[in-house]
């Protein structure tokens, strides 16, 4: 078993399982969190595994950006801004283009950045608890990256209401929009994953990974130029007075008053 700061690593029977390890910060995400998860699909995509199960540890599956993290964001430069969203762009995009089968096994909340890493894997088990929501909205933030993979997967009239929103929605709700593919009791969860997991390991390699890639080289001229616009639309909105009052009011646990809305 191979140990991170944060992601912890198990490989057994062909089965590579990454778990998000930062449970006292419900596996929040910073910059070295983001940086192992990168490295650990990177090797991952590369080992003699077949199937990769990315999982949480603790309560939650991944609770988006860290408190911390979000804090010291408002005092950074555009291009530090830049380097952050294009390290959020590479983990999802390494996720979409895995050339392995990859099932989430989502074991609690799934929250903005940790709902887009939910939900790009194949496969997105989930306990019954589970909720998933992009909240960005609700500090002065845009979901940019993640959405051009939530627009594929849903729609563009349910991408705007679920962006737009803010919400928070239950698994059941996930399972109905496509974003879930199966519930399962909490205490199956594991091994639910792992059972899907040796069912795969039965099909042709060589076949899921021509599917796969497939699939990306359709979405790739799209995803390329949606995804550069995004970045550039993650770094503007964070160098917003909104986003500046939205982080200190998240901190501060108070309702924010919008600068954008006294103008």
């Amino acid at each position: 078993m191979e140990h991170h700061r944060y992601i912890q690593t198990r490989q057994d029977g062909g089965i590579q399982t990454i778990t998000l390890n930062r449970p006292e910060k419900r596996n929040a995400l910073d910059e070295e969190v983001i940086r192992e998860l990168t490295e650990a699909l990177e090797a991952a995509a590369v080992c003699r595994c077949g199937v990769v199960i990315l999982t949480g540890a603790g309560s939650a599956f991944c609770a988006g950006l860290d408190l911390e993290h979000l804090e010291a964001m408002t005092a950074k430069t555009p291009e530090e801004h830049r380097r952050d969203s294009e390290r959020v762009a590479k983990v999802l995009r390494t996720l979409y283009d895995f050339p392995k089968p990859t099932i989430a096994a989502v074991n609690g909340a799934a929250i903005a950045g940790g709902m887009g890493i939910a939900t790009v894997c194949d496969f997105t088990l989930s306990v019954p608890e589970a909720k998933f929501g992009y909240t960005e909205v609700r500090i002065g933030f845009i979901p940019a990256i993640v959405s051009s993979f939530l627009k594929r997967q849903v729609g563009e009239k349910r991408t705007r209401e679920l962006l737009i929103s803010g919400r928070i929605m239950k698994a059941p709700e996930a399972m109905e929009l496509g974003l879930v593919t199966r519930i399962v009791p909490d205490q199956d969860l594991i091994r639910e994953a792992e059972k899907l997991a040796h069912v795969l390991l039965r099909n042709s390699p060589e076949s899921m990974i021509a599917i796969k890639r497939l699939l990306s080289q359709h979405a790739k001229e799209t995803l390329d130029r949606e995804i550069e616009e995004a970045i550039e639309w993650n770094s503007k909105l964070r160098a917003t007075e909104d986003f500046k009052e939205g982080v200190r009011a998240f901190l501060e646990k108070r309702t924010p008053v919008w600068p954008s809305q006294c103008k």
